[in-house]
This record gives C-alpha cells, sequence and structure tokens, in this order.
C-alpha cells in the first residue's frame, strides 16, 4: 500500500555505503530518571566519529533502543549530526534505529529520522504478537514501511531480540527489490544469507552486512559490504583494520585480524549490555556512575564477571592506541 507522503515505492536516496559501522550506546546520567548523559554522550560520540568509522547507529540494541523516546532518538541524531560538521566529517552516514508495534509506528518513526538527520532507519520485525507475525506478515510490513519511509530502509534481522522472528532467504529475495529497501543487517549470525543475497542483487541494490565483527572477513570474503559492529565502540580503528586488509586481498593479514578480533568480540557477546557498558567506560574513561543500563536492567556488579570482562577485552588494547597515533 503506497502512502501519499512516503517515497511511494520509489528509491529515496544513496545505496548504504560500505565498510565498518558502529552501533552507538547510550549514557544515562546516575538520577532517579536516568536521563541522557550528554556530556558523556557527546565526548563518546566524538571518539566514534574522530575514530574513522563509516557510519554510526543511533538507538540500535547496544543504544538501548526501547527505553528511548521518540524526542530523545531525535536529539541524538541532531546532536550526531552537528558533532560530525564540526569535526570535519559532514559525510558521517548516521542511520536511526526505528521501531514499534505496529506499521504505523515505525513509519511515524522513518519521518523522525528524516527530520533529524538520519541518512537510513535500520528496522526490526515487530514481535510483540510475534505468533501472528507469518512470513507474509512480515513482508508486507516492510513493504508497506518502505512505500511511506522518507528514508532508505535497512533490515534488521535478529531473532534474540524479536522473539524468534526470521527474516529468511526467500523473503529477504522479494524484499531487496523494493527500491527503498537497501540491505540487512544479519545479527543472526546467516552467513549462508550473505552467498544467496550477492548471487541475487548487487549491492548498490540489496547488500548484506555482518552484525558482528567477529565473522566480518567471511562476510566480505562471499559479497558482504562490511558490519555494524558494537566492538567498535571500543575498538574502533582495530575493526577499520580489518575491513581495510580485508576489502584489500591481504588474506593472511586479515585472518590474523580476524582471529584477534573474534576472541575479544566474545567479551562484549556474553557481558551483555551491561557489561559491555561498563567495561567500554573503564576502557575510555567515564564516569562509572554514567555507565548503567536504564531500569530494570541490572547493573554489572560482580567483581568476578568485571575481572572476566576486562581479561577477555585486554588483548587488542595496545592494538588500538598504537593504529590510533597512525
Amino acid at each position: 500500500m503506497a502512502i501519499s507522503n512516503g517515497t511511494n515505492g520509489k528509491k529515496a536516496g544513496k545505496p548504504f555505503p560500505p565498510g565498518v559501522h558502529v552501533p552507538s550506546l547510550t549514557w544515562f546520567s546516575d538520577t532517579p530518571n536516568q536521563e541522557i548523559d550528554w556530556e558523556v554522550q557527546e565526548k563518546h560520540l566524538s571518539f566514534l566519529i574522530e575514530s574513522g568509522l563509516h557510519g554510526i547507529v543511533l538507538a540500535g540494541t547496544n543504544g538501548e533502543a526501547v527505553t528511548l523516546s521518540p524526542s530523545e532518538k531525535s536529539q541524538l541524531v541532531k546532536t550526531t549530526r552537528e558533532l560530525s560538521i564540526r569535526l570535519g566529517r559532514p559525510e558521517l552516514t548516521v542511520i536511526l534505529g526505528c521501531g514499534g508495534g505496529s506499521t504505523r509506528q515505525v513509519i511515524d518513526e522513518t519521518r523522525l529520522a528524516k527530520d533529524s538527520g538520519a541518512d537510513f532507519a535500520l528496522v526490526l520485525v515487530p514481535s510483540y504478537f510475534h505468533f501472528a507475525m507469518n512470513e507474509d506478515a512480515i513482508v508486507a510490513f516492510f513493504e508497506e514501511l518502505a512505500d511511506a519511509s522518507p528514508i532508505p530502509v535497512l533490515i534488521y534481522n535478529f531473532p534474540g531480540v524479536s522473539a524468534g522472528l526470521d527474516v529468511n532467504s526467500e523473503m529477504l529475495e522479494k524484499l531487496g527489490h523494493h527500491p527503498n529497501i537497501i540491505g540487512v543487517k544479519l545479527t543472526c549470525g546467516g552467513i549462508a544469507k550473505v552467498a544467496r543475497i550477492r548471487s541475487r542483487f548487487e549491492p548498490e541494490q540489496f547488500c548484506a552486512l555482518a552484525g558482528q565483527s567477529d565473522w566480518l572477513l567471511p562476510a566480505i570474503s562471499i559479497g558482504g559490504i562490511g558490519t555494524i559492529t558494537g566492538l567498535a565502540n571500543i575498538y574502533p580503528r582495530a575493526c577499520l583494520e580489518l575491513y581495510d586488509l580485508a576489502i584489500s586481498g591481504r588474506t593472511k593479514e586479515a585472518e590474523k585480524a580476524q582471529i584477534e578480533l573474534a576472541a575479544v568480540e566474545w567479551g562484549f557477546a556474553k557481558g551483555g549490555i551491561n557489561g559491555t557498558k561498563w567495561v567500554v567506560a573503564k576502557y575510555l574513561g567515564y564516569p562509572e556512575a554514567s555507565c548503567h543500563t536504564r531500569r530494570p536492567y541490572p547493573r554489572y556488579s560482580d567483581a568476578k564477571k568485571q575481572a572476566w570482562i576486562m581479561d577477555i577485552m585486554r588483548p587488542l588494547e595496545g592494538k588500538e592506541k598504537s593504529l590510533a597515533k597512525i
């Protein structure tokens, strides 16, 4: 169904840019209302922008999207865009996680994204009534959304946070023909989907991105264009180095870098969002009071878990610092 104030099924913008994109963490003050700590938020966004990453996702899973209001999402986009201009990177790709329990809500968020200055919308399958979301319903949701969205849509396939709903290869092939759906972030670990997508589409039409950096090299080797990885919140330059090695065909060096990154990313995977924020704050020198997730999600306060995640993350610390000096 075409919506008159959307794109009406036409292409809304440029293809999704290749490279390493980071789902930025969102930082909150240690107060009863846990408002966004804008001082720490701007410091972190500046760190990401200056590292050279190709794009920033706001209000993704790592950004605690489900806890954010529309006005907070809008301000995050505006702040990121203002910082990118101030820091000499006006071309920086800005992506907003757009979600909701209904097609109407998600369409509204894509409009908010456009009005705030975002380039793309990253969208999960609505999953509250997951038992009713069959394949036809999922495809129809994305098609109606893409008809109405004023910016291109990047499908976010993450069954782990979508009640197990998976956008499978057949659905992706159908959706990939929509001119305003430009790709998919695969946080399902489905590397075979990368190859299937590449066999059907040129990346400029519909692309695949690894949802973690621990399989970036394999993804690129079969047609993926990059990654959206939480690890870039702490080791952005190490992620960029792997990407550069992979696309330049320096296979042996890329394999070594991939193995190193995969070992470290396990800390983020097992530590969860609260462990991720805690260790990033520790490493980057942010106030520990600002590293806590919004309630009701618990604090990362177990000393044994803290020691474990620090040990897991430490091996790339020296490399990241040396890359920052280049």
